[in-house]
């Protein structure tokens, strides 16, 4: 029997009706909540500043494959309070937990400061020698380059894509998928790289890729 996909959000599995036993799918069954640039799954509350890790978000419920598009629940997004600014002490402290102001990026909870960077430390002894020296900074070895075998399935992580694939079948027209950044603006979802905007996110999910090439399991951006 011919494989279908299965339309839940966060499944996307290739399934046939004889092989669908309960548990087989891991879902969201609500929908999401974009607000101030987070993306957050209103049913598991897990969320993400990055839109390609939210959509990599494992789902939180578990049933049978389906063919049928679920409706989602439309969650409001939570609305905006009055904060009192925190003082120095408390701010610092948060600031320590957050995860966005350890790495360095700009955080609208913990203001808009950035970690300060350490100047690096110069040593003349150790940088003398691979300056003066071509042949020492050859012999660094390079890079272990990733040996795949040709027959592994693997899945594309191109935006759009997630299909699988090996890597003997890959060809420069395999993949259909958006290379452009997702667009997220006042209640409007798109891609930016055919100019396509809806206002749900299941047709968002929906809009057609818009670019093909080669299919990458681990890419770049």
């Amino acid at each position: 029997m011919e494989k279908v996909r299965c339309q839940r959000i966060g499944c996307d599995a290739m399934f046939t009706v004889d092989d669908n036993p309960d548990g087989s799918c891991t879902f969201h069954d609500a929908g999401p909540i974009f607000h101030d640039g987070m993306k957050e799954w209103s049913c598991c509350k897990k969320r993400s500043h990055d839109f390609s890790l939210f959509l990599e978000i494992p789902g939180c419920k578990t049933g049978k494959h389906t063919t049928e598009k679920p409706v989602l629940v439309k969650a409001a997004a939570p609305p905006k309070q009055s904060v009192l600014a925190p003082t120095p002490a408390t701010n610092s402290s948060l600031k320590d937990t957050c995860l966005r102001c350890q790495q360095g990026f700009f955080c609208s909870d913990h203001g808009s400061q950035v970690r300060e960077l350490k100047p690096k430390e110069s040593n003349t002894a150790i940088d003398a020698p691979f300056e003066n020296n071509p042949d020492a900074q050859d012999s660094q070895p390079p890079q272990a380059k990733k040996i795949i075998d040709v027959n592994q399935p693997q899945v594309c992580r191109n935006k759009g894509c997630g299909k699988s694939f090996k890597e003997k079948d890959n060809h420069d027209t395999a993949c259909s998928y958006h290379p452009g950044p997702a667009v997220f603006h006042d209640r409007v979802r798109g891609w930016k790289c055919c100019d396509v905007h809806v206002k749900e996110f299941d047709e968002f999910m929906s809009i057609p890729p818009c670019t093909k090439g080669w299919h990458n399991a681990d890419p770049v951006s």
